[in-house]
């Protein structure tokens, strides 16, 4: 790591973002990571490591990371926290900021795309309608050219 390739303004960035504001109290005491359910099952994702990398302006790392999606939104991390730092909330505004940059996970793409072509994330078929009529529902269109025309525009 370099010097050059900080950026010591993306604290402010994520605190200017709302549900960022937090990131200005955490003192970094990773009470956070023992709470985390999603650290206990990978690695690379570590709450504590993750602000650190906020605060030290790691801004191109944290935001083409795969491990900032990985956060369940459990609020195990707010529930424990000294500092009522809402670790989620932070998540949440460092996604945002991705997202804005078109620096989205590969699974938020699929979805959209789904969505464009289908109207839903999956794609529904006569067979399903089939099934939906047996037990008494009913029938739904096949697709929705609304929600993709939606997604077009915006």
């Amino acid at each position: 790591m370099t010097i050059s390739k900080t950026d010591p303004n993306f604290k402010h960035e994520v605190a200017a973002e709302p549900g960022g504001e937090a990131i200005k109290y955490c003192f970094a005491c990773g009470t956070c990571t023992a709470a985390c359910p999603v650290r206990a099952i990978d690695e690379r994702y570590n709450p504590r490591k993750i602000i650190r990398m906020i605060l030290l302006g790691l801004r191109d790392r944290v935001l083409e990371s795969d491990f900032i999606w990985l956060c369940s939104t459990c609020y195990s991390c707010e529930e424990r926290c000294p500092q009522d730092v809402s670790f989620a909330e932070i998540i949440t505004a460092v996604k945002n900021i991705a997202a804005r940059e078109g620096k989205l996970h590969p699974a938020y793409v699929t979805q959209l795309e789904l969505l464009k072509q289908f109207g839903r994330l999956y794609e529904l078929e006569e067979f399903d309608n089939k099934k939906r009529a047996k037990m008494g529902l009913a029938e739904l269109k096949t697709t929705c050219d609304e929600v993709g025309k939606l997604l077009e525009e915006s």
